[in-house]
């Protein structure tokens, strides 16, 4: 079969089981995390996607919005060698790579002890990643680009199936552009809205008796890293698009970059496999309208994301009517309760008959712009 015949063919057959089943117990991985992270299922949706294609991918946010949680509740149910870390300006190599091995380098060799580290691990989360010098920065960009850690004169091939990095902002020095240029997608994590504060403290005071009691040390892995491994090695059958949706891809990498938001080659053609990625969650045989929410997610800054979700959305919304099911943003019949008891509360107070201050009004007015937001 030539690559012509699969594009306008554009579906692969029946999924055997293997497949199916995969598909099945990652879409477990994600109800679980829904249901402890509020408002999270998209950011949620890009973690399984990325992971399955093998790819990279980058969470931007302030402290404290579930980036490195997410990641971490994520590794604990997949079934793989596991490394996350903190860095500052003053980590040093040794923390994320290994210390080096005393007694070779006695013996004129420089090596590092990799057990349990970095480049020994196949998961990976590294939080406030643009913090790191440029020793750290010149060596992860070989493992994310190559999957190769150099250590002295060795060049070691590591098992890294995908690294998840966070940052409070996106950095604005182009000495960081190398590094930033290797995460394939790029989401943001913010705070929820007001209407969802009840919802925020429920699921927050039963994760921290789970914390407490130890019950998150008991989650069980519902994936392994090999099967998904063997996956991947497959996915070049997989790589079959509709001609329809892939005009449609064209027109959107066409539109994307004449509204100055820089997608190169390498990164249109990577793309494929996380759209053939959502597909395979799904348990479909090939790509829909709906897998184009990626496409949110490829800015280069947080400025763009407008840009994409005017290019993206109108398409995304045509398919989500008819297809419900696949709604992974916007207001659920449980953040309609939400906004109408936020609502009484904001009626409450504005027609209660006191005095409010300019402060008091303008956070009420936020409060309902976030609603009309949310509701549109």
């Amino acid at each position: 079969m030539t690559v012509s015949d699969s594009v306008s063919r554009g579906r692969i057959g029946p999924i055997d089981a293997d497949v199916l089943s995969l598909g099945q117990r990652l879409r477990d991985v994600g109800r679980a995390l829904d249901a402890r992270f509020l408002d999270k299922s998209e950011l949620v949706r890009l973690l399984l996607v990325t992971l399955l294609a093998g790819e990279h991918m980058l969470v931007v946010g302030p402290p404290g919005t579930a980036k490195s949680a997410l990641v971490r509740h994520l590794a604990r149910m997949v079934d793989a060698r596991y490394f996350e870390y903190l860095l500052t300006r003053f980590s040093e190599p040794n923390e994320l790579f290994g210390p080096v091995d005393i007694k070779a380098f006695r013996e004129g060799t420089f090596v590092r002890r990799i057990e349990a580290m970095l480049p020994d691990s196949e998961i990976v989360f590294l939080d406030e990643i643009f913090k790191s010098n440029s020793a750290i920065l010149n060596a992860l960009l070989s493992i994310l680009n190559e999957r190769r850690f150099f250590t002295g004169s060795q060049s070691l091939k590591v098992p890294l199936c995908s690294l998840f990095a966070a940052t409070n902002e996106v950095p604005n020095d182009d000495a960081l552009g190398a590094i930033f240029d290797r995460f394939l997608v790029r989401t943001l994590s913010e705070n929820l809205d007001s209407f969802h504060f009840h919802g925020l403290v429920e699921r927050g005071i039963r994760g921290e008796i789970a914390e407490l009691t130890g019950a998150d040390d008991s989650e069980k892995p519902l994936v392994s890293l090999a099967e998904i491994r063997k996956l991947q090695a497959r996915m070049g059958q997989f790589l079959v698009f509709p001609e329809d949706w892939m005009a449609r891809y064209k027109g959107f990498i066409f539109q994307i970059r004449s509204e100055g938001v820089s997608l190169s080659d390498r990164r249109v053609v990577k793309l494929l496999k996380l759209f053939a990625s959502s597909a395979l969650i799904d348990g479909r045989p090939t790509v829909n309208a709906g897998d184009f929410f990626i496409l949110r997610h490829v800015w280069n800054s947080p400025d763009q994301i407008a840009i994409l979700d005017d290019i993206v959305g109108p398409v995304l919304e045509s398919h989500h009517r008819d297809h419900p099911e696949d709604r992974r943003t916007g207001v659920s019949a449980a953040d309609l309760d939400g906004i109408l008891s936020e609502l009484q509360v904001i009626r409450g107070i504005l027609l209660g008959g006191q005095v409010l201050s300019d402060v008091q009004l303008f956070s009420q007015l936020r409060n309902l712009q976030e609603i009309r937001a949310a509701l549109q």
